[in-house]
């Protein structure tokens, strides 16, 4: 029987939704324009005064928030309450320019926590559970997200944080842990290390785990299923709008539902920047209509997706969102082709490869290169030249009809390509470099 940690908000009929959500985008939008200069500017070059937004309609009129505008307001320029009520940072792992730096009042952190919560719940999570939380903490969001949420879920909570597979497997099962919480591609490798030490699916006393932080496919969760003995939830969340939580996987495993009353979602055409139907495919925009601290009003995310509001066999009401495609920025674009890396892991898995593998793309002679080193698993592995090829031939093939272009293809040794204990890097574009 499906269970919900907030049943009055998470199936609330579609008019109450509509009611919160615009009650809370006209204090909000009073809010920044009182409370943050930055944004008070934008809205005065758009000719917006918050008595202009009344209804969901309304949004439209209101400017973006984009990365370049937290570069350029870095680091107090966005925050909208006093420094003193401030109880919190937290900060991306950015790997470009500066970092975001996300801040939050108390108020900020428990509207996040109830997020969480919601989504161990739907994951099956009680006060019986023992919850692993084998996200980073620190900065990274997480970490302290779901360590929030697991506790007021009344869970058990192990925060082991990312690393020390060995010792995070320990308590695994000395523990009897039911829920794991980390990156999917952490995820993998820990199922890949208790198949090496002997665990099978049956001996593994995990139930379910929310994965979150990177794009992953399909094809990854079957396996990571598999491996573990679990049921495996997708989770979303940005640093910019608090962290994990945005988003949670229900029973249903078919798209996220969004925390509606504390996030208004649209989708974009990401060039004209026009807002596209309901079921359209583009880049996803949201509004946080509650947060104190660091209020972001139509922050684009740079996620590629759709959204639908379909009745869902779980009862939740609020929207869902589909797995992100990709990213419109760490979408590559190889001789003129859109290559989203979630389209290369498909078909990795499709094929029987793990999900250990990297992409480096250059430029020779002013032509793209594609080179995808894919690590082969150990039943696979061989020293026969010949099967080799074929197994590379084969994959060419499989990439060329997925992506359109022609790649090369390098199969490695299993264990070859570095581990990732957070996010995975996936991506080397030596054309940038």
């Amino acid at each position: 029987m499906e269970r919900y940690y907030q049943p009055e908000i998470e199936c609330a009929s579609r008019e109450e939704i509509r009611a919160i959500q615009e009650e809370k985008l006209r204090a909000q939008v009073r809010h920044v324009y009182e409370h943050v200069p930055y944004y008070r500017k934008k809205m005065e070059a758009k000719g917006v005064r918050p008595e202009d937004i009344n209804t969901l309609e309304d949004l439209s009129k209101l400017p973006f928030l984009s990365k370049a505008d937290l570069r350029e307001a870095y680091p107090y320029g966005l925050v909208g309450v006093p420094l003193k009520d401030c109880v919190r940072i937290q900060s991306t792992s950015g790997t470009t320019g500066k970092r975001v730096v996300a801040f939050y009042t108390q108020h900020d952190i428990d509207l996040w926590e109830d997020c969480c919560a919601r989504a161990i719940v739907a994951a099956g999570g009680t006060n019986e559970d023992v919850c692993q939380i084998s996200y980073g903490y620190g900065l990274f969001t997480g970490g302290p997200g779901l360590n929030g949420g697991s506790h007021k879920v009344g869970c058990l909570t192990v925060p082991t944080s990312s690393g020390n597979t060995d010792r995070q497997i320990m308590f695994i099962m000395d523990l009897s842990t039911t829920i794991l919480c980390c990156t999917p591609s952490y995820a993998a490798y820990l199922g890949e290390r208790m198949k090496e030490l002997g665990y099978g699916p049956n001996d593994i006393p995990l139930k379910a785990g929310i994965f979150g932080a990177e794009a992953w496919s399909e094809e990854m969760r079957q396996d990571i299923q598999q491996t573990l003995g679990i049921k495996a939830y997708d989770i979303y969340g940005l640093t910019e709008l608090s962290g994990p939580g945005v988003a949670f996987e229900c029973s249903a495993q078919s798209g996220m539902h969004i925390n509606e009353d504390h996030f208004i979602a649209e989708i974009i055409d990401p060039e004209t920047e026009e807002v596209l139907p309901e079921g359209a495919q583009g880049e996803l925009v949201f509004t946080a209509i509650d947060k104190e601290a660091f209020p972001m009003i139509r922050y684009r995310t740079r996620d590629i997706c759709t959204l639908t509001r379909e009745k869902c066999s779980c009862g939740r009401t609020h929207v869902r969102m589909a797995k992100p495609k990709g990213r419109s920025d760490d979408m590559l674009i190889i001789r003129g082709v859109n290559v989203f890396p979630s389209q290369i892991e498909t078909v990795l898995l499709n094929h029987g490869y793990g999900a250990n593998y990297q992409i480096i793309v250059d430029r020779v002679n002013n032509t793209d290169t594609l080179d995808i080193q894919v690590e082969m698993t150990p039943e696979m592995f061989t020293d026969n030249i010949g099967e080799v090829a074929d197994r590379q031939r084969q994959l060419v093939e499989g990439l060329k009809s997925m992506l359109g272009i022609r790649a090369k293809v390098s199969l490695v040794a299993p264990k070859t390509i570095a581990r990732s204990e957070g996010k995975a890097v996936r991506v080397i574009d030596k054309r940038k470099i």
